[in-house]
């Protein structure tokens, strides 16, 4: 009966103990969702009483989240438009933004290719539509093992590295080309080229691998090429570098403001360089 009694009461103490956990939602960006998960593990060893909930799908999926008010953080590799702001805010909802990292946007082909270097304009004649590069003998380049047609990796529209591109290589009414093979995830761009000798993808330079070929861009022919990497991302001078985000609904209160301030200490700041983004600010990381 005493023994009945101890279970009972350690039942309810653990029930109550899991009630008091805050949970905060955390949603969007597949650039960020390594990043967030990391943040998200390290935190609950430091505070047990919060969990955070992380998962992807691209910006879109975390901004539309964002804006029906069913997510505490939104993680976006691009801004917010004024239209989906003014969308939220219709709903009663007010999105504040936080820019907690850069990456470089990373051009990715086969180890085997050729070359070590590519223009924004020569991205722009194989991505854009009617761009005019649609074999790889179009900007003289000769792949071995490829057939010369180029296989050209993008991301799914509700990617906000899909959004990034689309603006800073193809300009902001520029189209992207038919017939590109649209992946789900960053992961899956690198995936695919890895295994594809006459592919080209782009993708957040956190999915570099030694199986890959990250090009040095230039931002125009005749000017000098810039390597993606965590530097050069954080000073503007790699030419496809970008901020990313994470927006709350309004300023951060309570657990969600601790959690955000902690990303923003040099020690989430660590976490988010060790997966390979450049922190927001200049950091001595262990």
């Amino acid at each position: 009966m005493l023994l009945n009694i101890s279970v009972a009461v350690a039942t309810v103490l653990a029930s109550g103990a899991a009630s008091a956990r805050t949970e905060i939602q955390n949603k969007g960006s597949d650039t960020l969702v390594n990043v967030a998960q990391s943040w998200a593990e390290q935190y609950g060893k430091i505070n047990p009483t919060v969990a955070v909930a992380v998962s992807g799908g691209g910006s879109g999926t975390g901004i539309a989240a964002m804006i029906n008010g069913t997510v505490d953080i939104a993680n976006s590799s691009r801004k917010m438009k004024d239209k989906e702001i003014k969308e939220a805010q219709a709903k009663g909802h007010n999105p504040v933004e936080h820019i907690v990292g850069y990456d470089a946007l990373a051009i990715f082909v086969h180890k085997n290719f050729p070359g070590d270097s590519m223009t924004v304009t020569d991205l722009a004649k194989i991505y854009g539509r009617d761009g005019g590069a649609t074999k790889w003998s179009d900007l003289g380049i000769t792949i071995p093992g490829c057939k010369n047609e180029i296989v050209v990796v993008s991301r799914q529209n509700n990617s906000g590295t899909y959004a990034y591109f689309q603006e800073a290589v193809l300009g902001e009414k520029g189209k992207f080309r038919q017939g590109t093979l649209d992946m789900h995830g960053s992961k899956d761009v690198a995936d695919l080229v890895e295994k594809t000798p006459c592919a080209i993808g782009y993708s957040g330079l956190a999915y570099a691998t030694d199986h890959l070929k990250a090009l040095c861009i230039a931002p125009a022919a005749g000017k000098p090429c810039v390597k993606p990497t965590e530097d050069t991302a954080f000073d503007g001078t790699y030419p496809i570098a970008r901020p990313l985000f994470m927006y709350t609904d309004g300023q951060p209160k309570a657990d969600v403001k601790k959690y955000m301030d902690w990303i923003k200490s040099d020690v989430g700041q660590c976490i988010l360089a060790k997966e390979g983004y450049a922190p927001v600010k200049k950091v001595t990381c262990k």
